[in-house]
């Protein structure tokens, strides 16, 4: 048995050395032995071979025993890949009570991984589906100034609720430490794409979800800088409550609040869209200028309220301040150790004690489009603002008066087989094409049509202008989820913004902080209610070079003269 010592240490070592190992073996075995046994080596690879079944990432994660573990399930789930195969038991390790990393995210941007990932935990959300009805449907916008940290207090929302894992996090973290913008991280769970996340920047409205013991809540998460102020429009029409996110560290409440800054006009733009209810978090109370001071906490307070109440909220009722850290999570889901004074609840306790909204599913069907794109027949997005809608169900899309049928249902990425008001929803739609879609087109029922037209006469706010606005005056109209262009055609009167009266004469202008009832018109067809009958499809801003100079409420619809 000495011939054992004297085989090669390395298969390696083979090639290298042919010569000496053959002599060798010639001269402990008989010639009678194949020693030219060659086709051999490349079995000794199979080490290295193994791996090649799995992506690269995997082999990171050194946990040999799992692929022959999984090997069996591997046929019955083909959609899965082995990364999720992977990952999946070291989630339910690392969270065997919570919901693991329930869909990582909800966001419109669908990138390759995310995708699958999300695939893998839906199951632990369909056993919950027969009491879903029970749990309010809750839409939330972030909204604020660029900065102020709505993305990373979403992120870190998701990981207090157990939506996002605590491995992910940790990957992001890794990666935002490589980019050296290791404070961003929590931010990746909203901020899906790569240009999100390679300048800090929200573009489109991230979506995600999280649960509390009485709510289903969707997050919106809206962009802060100035150039995106209409996707932030688009993902304010959709909420129920906004989240007003400032910043308390020194300069930067500041920046937002004065004239270029994006906290007024946002908060302008929440209460237009139809948000009754707002949350003022201050944030970053943790940094170093600020650190927990009830002081600065209060400053922030008194030179907001004014501003609300001037925009229609009123502070008593509508509003309620609440200082926290989305970096650290302090005073989000537990109360803030540094900061005693504070004695109300932490954010998700309080989104929780929030009373229902009244909600009739009674209604007309109105579910206004966000977003449209083709995924094995054409997909809609939207909020449903009033009615019911079930599977199989036959609605029309207006503007254009096509008949489509529902054929699945998907409220925050869960199939569900009927909708109430107030929940975001995913339709699949037969019997019309993703291009004959527009983001504004409303899905109503045949027995009640929304009205569309091209004049109305509306009641309008001039919030900021330079100059005077005069009859042909074009600007940008927000309604609901529809952008188009308007001209005002004329100025009926002015009203009296104390008293409510209205002139007498025809105003020949209106300028800054005035009140007026405009007929306008719009270049295409819209749909559009009255204020009156569906506040939510009555209220609309006008905007003009990147500015929102007005606000408004439809009064009247008026027929078209052929």
């Amino acid at each position: 048995m000495d011939a054992i010592d004297t085989a090669p240490d390395s298969w390696d070592q083979e090639d290298d050395g042919e010569a000496q190992v053959d002599e060798q073996l010639n001269k402990d075995f008989s010639t009678s032995l194949n020693v030219d046994a060659k086709p051999f080596v490349p079995n000794v690879h199979a080490a290295e071979f193994i791996p090649t079944f799995r992506p690269k990432g995997s082999t990171e994660t050194a946990e040999p025993a799992a692929p022959p573990v999984e090997n069996g399930d591997a046929e019955m789930a083909a959609g899965d890949t082995w990364e999720q195969k992977g990952s999946e038991p070291s989630q339910a390790e690392a969270e065997p009570g919570g919901d693991g990393g329930q869909a990582e995210e909800d966001s419109p941007q669908e990138e390759g991984m995310e995708e699958e990932e999300e695939v893998v935990p839906t199951p632990k959300v369909v056993p919950t589906q027969p009491n879903a009805p029970k749990k309010e449907h809750v839409n939330v916008v972030f909204i604020g100034h660029v900065d102020a940290g709505k993305s990373t207090i979403g992120g870190q929302i998701m990981y207090l609720t157990g939506m996002v894992d605590k491995r992910t996090l940790e990957k992001y973290e890794r990666e935002a430490k490589e980019k050296n913008r290791e404070t961003w991280y929590l931010s990746w769970a909203l901020d899906t794409n790569q240009e999100e996340r390679d300048k800090g920047k929200t573009v489109e409205v991230g979506r995600a979800y999280f649960e509390t013991e009485k709510k289903h809540f969707t997050i919106l998460d809206a962009p802060g800088h100035k150039s995106f102020v209409p996707n932030m429009i688009g993902g304010a029409s959709q909420a129920d409550l906004a989240v007003l996110v400032i910043s308390a560290r020194k300069g930067e409440f500041e920046t937002g609040f004065e004239k270029g800054g994006q906290t007024r006009e946002h908060a302008m733009l929440a209460k237009t869209a139809g948000v009754k209810h707002l949350i003022v978090l201050v944030n970053k109370m943790d940094d170093p200028t600020v650190n927990w001071s009830l002081e600065r906490y209060e400053e922030c307070k008194e030179k907001l309220v004014p501003f609300l109440k001037k925009v229609g909220f009123n502070p008593r009722k509508d509003v309620h301040f609440m200082p926290c850290s989305g970096l650290t999570g302090a005073n989000l889901k537990e109360p803030a150790e540094y900061c005693p004074w504070y004695i109300g609840l932490p954010f998700i306790p309080h989104l929780d004690s929030l009373p229902n909204f009244n909600r009739s599913s009674d209604g007309p069907v109105r579910l206004p489009i966000v977003d449209k794109y083709k995924d094995m027949g054409t997909v809609i997005l939207g909020k449903l603002e009033s009615g019911s809608i079930s599977k199989a169900q036959q609605l029309v899309m207006m503007p254009n008066r096509h008949t489509v049928e529902v054929l699945s249902l998907l409220s925050d990425d869960v199939e569900t087989d009927d909708a109430s008001p107030g929940e975001n929803l995913k339709l699949r739609l037969k019997g019309i094409e993703e291009e004959e879609i527009l983001p504004g087109f409303i899905l109503c029922n045949a027995e009640n049509l929304c009205h569309t037209g091209r004049t109305f006469d509306a009641q309008i706010v001039i919030i900021e202008h330079k100059s005077i606005i005069c009859p042909g005056y074009n600007a940008v109209l927000h309604i609901h989820t529809c952008i188009e262009e308007v001209q005002i055609t004329a100025l009926i009167c002015l009203v009296d913004k104390k008293t409510g009266d209205k002139s007498k004469t025809r105003p020949r202008f209106v300028k800054q902080d005035q009140v007026c009832i405009a007929r306008l018109r719009t270049a295409g067809t819209i749909c559009l209610e009255t204020f009156k009958d569906f506040p939510q499809m009555g209220r609309f801003t006008l905007r003009d070079e990147g500015k929102t100079i007005a606000i408004g409420k439809v009064l009247k619809l008026v027929a078209e003269k052929d």
